[in-house]
């Protein structure tokens, strides 16, 4: 996909979630082939303004618009992430296994929700409605993971 497609499907999905005209966001590309991700945001939520960040270089997923869906999921979640994140933060000590617990949890069902929201508004209003695969390509195969385990009795 060109960056100009790109950039079309960016300002389609912001209107079509809603976050403009509420939120001035604005679509990066990532040159830098060292960087992992496939894509992030940058966010000023007093300012209501937020940078996509989407790897042109190397990214890890072959669906661009469902990164793209992806991230803009995460500002539309942004409010309530801030508030749990605040919930953690006010009621465990830093660095106790509580507090490290409650992020896991937090961030696994946060991200968890945000990619079935995703994947729902994609194969409902998606122009390329195929899922990427890709971090599956590079996991253990099921058999994989329990070869060489030992029997516990």
């Amino acid at each position: 996909m060109t960056r100009e497609e790109l950039t079309q499907i960016f300002g389609k999905w912001c209107k079509k979630l809603r976050l403009t005209p509420g939120w001035d966001l604005s679509l990066q590309f990532v040159e830098d082939p060292g960087w992992r991700k496939t894509g992030d945001f940058k966010i000023d939520c007093t300012d209501r303004k937020a940078i996509l960040l989407l790897n042109s270089a190397n990214p890890k997923q072959e669906n661009l618009e469902e990164v793209i869906v992806h991230e803009l999921m995460h500002i539309k979640m942004y409010p309530l992430d801030q508030v749990t994140e605040s919930l953690i933060t006010s009621h465990f000590e830093e660095g106790t296994p509580a507090r490290r617990f409650a992020y896991t949890q937090f961030f696994t069902a946060l991200e968890q929700t945000v990619e079935e929201l995703s994947k729902c508004f994609l194969l409902e209003f998606g122009e390329n409605r195929e899922l990427s695969f890709g971090r599956c390509a590079r996991e253990k195969s099921f058999n994989d993971l329990f070869e060489g385990l030992q029997n516990i009795e």
